[in-house]
């Protein structure tokens, strides 16, 4: 829920006041009346607001600092410090000096451009995200109030972050977007440009790089960047963990095909969506069980990353059998290629063992083969 122009300036009026009290404020089912009692003592009409806002940023998992002003919406869509700081790199690399942020928000993308050293400027419709970017990013911050499809720069980076989300529903059309993808494109033609979008979304047909970004396990975005920004590569993983690794479409890519070797390894979501599973198969000495499914196989996990400890494969109608076998009692299911639902097939187990461990399910040739494992490790 957004706030109006006169909310966000309370908010910012009132910035000290909200964080002395904000400890108080336990957002609980429980807490719900006395929250409510407290936020309206000490701010009136304007506790909705405040408790919006301390909910956001709390829900925020540290995507900008702990004091800053936002509403549930541009919490949600801002990008992780992290990924923004990822961006911001491949954008300094490429030489730039000026961003243009043309759907700014709240301001979370700053940061990273700001200590690059490269210029920033921030716009958007929503003139109460205006004013609460100013509060965040301070009153030397580039701030103005206009269209995205409406051209207010020259010679820069323009950096977009259309609405991916409609009605509490995920868009999967990219003309859909808000602003749609195709209109940004045509409005700064000319212009080299980052537009970050949603990872699930086929971007086959961008002429530039794609570039998909996971932190810890879980993927963030995936952000189209046009050929001046993208170094001739055209698909890009970033995957963040305790540190960074990348993998490209210009790294090798020949793997084997063979039968389960020690682990089988699922690899992070950021290497599958790029499309890149044997270029990260084949920088870990990795192969592969089946060409069209992303599981491997080696004889050890990659550091940083975990895998399943290979017992033995049985065709998926033998699976209840062989688990009884090694009187499993809990399993992780992951299933590609197969149509099977982990949650009702768990049920159909019914195991009774006390044993914790792990069935990877997948297409091999024309059979659906169950390879049953040990519990996850993590190298």
């Amino acid at each position: 829920m957004g706030f109006s122009v006169a909310e966000a300036r309370y908010l910012a009026a009132h910035a000290d006041d909200i964080a002395a009290v904000e400890p108080e404020v336990a957002l609980t089912k429980q807490s719900v009346f006395a929250d409510r009692a407290l936020l309206e003592r000490h701010f009136g009409e304007y506790a909705r607001a405040v408790s919006v806002c301390i909910a956001a940023r709390r829900g925020a998992d540290g995507k900008f600092p702990a004091g800053w002003l936002t509403d549930a919406d541009a919490a949600q869509q801002a990008t992780p410090a992290r990924v923004a700081e990822v961006r911001a790199g491949r954008i300094a690399g490429a030489g730039a000096e000026f961003v243009h942020d043309v759907t700014c928000s709240i301001g979370s993308e700053a940061p990273a451009f700001r200590e690059r050293g490269i210029a920033w400027l921030g716009s958007d419709l929503d003139m109460a995200r205006l004013v609460m970017a100013r509060h965040n990013l301070g009153a030397d911050a580039w701030l103005a109030q206009a269209d995205a499809l409406a051209p207010v720069s020259t010679g820069g980076v323009v950096v977009a972050d259309p609405a991916r989300r409609a009605g509490g529903r995920r868009i999967t059309d990219p003309a859909q977007l808000l602003p749609p993808l195709p209109d940004l494109v045509a409005a700064h033609a000319g212009a080299e440009l980052a537009i970050k979008c949603a990872p699930g979304i086929d971007y086959s047909g961008w002429d530039g790089l794609v570039s998909v970004v996971s932190v810890g396990g879980g993927v963030k975005e995936a952000c189209l960047y046009t050929p001046g920004l993208g170094a001739g590569v055209r698909r890009e993983a970033v995957v963040l963990r305790e540190g960074e690794e990348r993998v490209t479409d210009r790294d090798p890519d020949e793997v084997e095909i063979t039968a389960p070797r020690g682990f089988i390894v699922d690899p992070d979501g950021a290497i599958v969506r790029a499309g890149l599973v044997r270029n990260w198969a084949a920088r870990h000495g990795l192969s592969m069980l089946d060409e069209h499914i992303a599981y491997l196989t080696g004889d050890a996990i990659p550091a940083g990353y975990s895998g399943f400890p290979f017992i033995e494969a049985v065709p998926l109608r033998n699976l209840k059998k062989a688990l009884a076998a090694h009187s499993a009692g809990a399993v992780e299911i992951l299933v590609r290629g197969v149509d099977v639902d982990p949650d009702q097939l768990r049920k159909k187990l019914k195991l009774r063992g006390t044993t914790q461990m792990a069935v990877v399910i997948a297409r091999v040739g024309d059979s659906a083969v169950a390879h049953v494992c040990g519990s996850r490790v993590h190298a």
